[in-house]
């Protein structure tokens, strides 16, 4: 029996259902093997679904970390020219993420004692750090300018989820007023606009 191997890492979709589609329509009148290649489960959902919607029996196996093979034997099911539903990029429900947003307005947390309130405020900013989904973007606005320069405790684990790929922004009148301008230590400047623009856009919007 022919097999075609088809290496789509790094493909983005739908590249790799594309590729696993011009495989089947490249097999003879018996038909054959399909093995594809894949570095994420967004396109493992999708060459599986394509798969199973031409009647094949498809399974698939996690190599390695972000590496992913499905299989499938493409006989007796249709090896035709593609139906346009079959490269829609789908992504499973298990990793659809929700933008979350953490605005924070105060560089306490809580209403009481100031002292225990920045204490709070410190492990609130470390506990966010160690979340396996990390918030697409912080806000740093009013008394919260104030975490995000120097002196403040929570530089290195701002840092960190910076590297991590989180925007995090303070309010340029915010540092001014408080002459904090020179002394941001972490992240970028923001204005009112872009502030509101992204709590607009946030599915979800965490105040401490």
């Amino acid at each position: 029996m022919e097999k075609i191997i088809v290496d789509a890492r790094g493909d983005a979709c739908p590249i790799p259902v594309v590729k696993a589609i011009r495989a089947l329509e490249g097999l003879g009148e018996d038909g054959g093997a399909i093995e594809v290649h894949v570095d994420n489960e967004t396109a493992v959902e999708n060459v599986l679904r394509m798969a199973s919607g031409r009647g094949f029996s498809p399974v698939s196996e996690r190599l390695e970390d972000r590496h992913f093979v499905i299989r499938f034997d493409a006989v007796g099911g249709n090896t035709g020219p593609a139906a346009a539903e079959e490269i829609v990029c789908a992504v499973p429900a298990a990793e659809r993420s929700v933008k979350t947003v953490v605005a924070i307005d105060s560089a306490t947390m809580g209403r009481g004692n100031d002292e225990l309130g920045a204490t709070l405020m410190k492990g609130f900013i470390f506990a966010l750090s160690q979340l396996e989904k990390l918030p697409a973007a912080i806000l740093f606005y009013n008394g919260g300018a104030k975490i995000t320069t120097e002196g403040s405790p929570s530089i290195e684990d701002l840092r960190g989820m910076e590297e991590k790929g989180v925007e995090i922004y303070t309010c340029g009148t915010c540092l001014n007023y408080y002459g904090l301008t020179e002394k941001l230590q972490v992240g970028k400047v923001t204005n009112m606009y872009s502030i509101v623009e992204t709590l607009a856009g946030a599915d979800k919007v965490i105040r401490p």
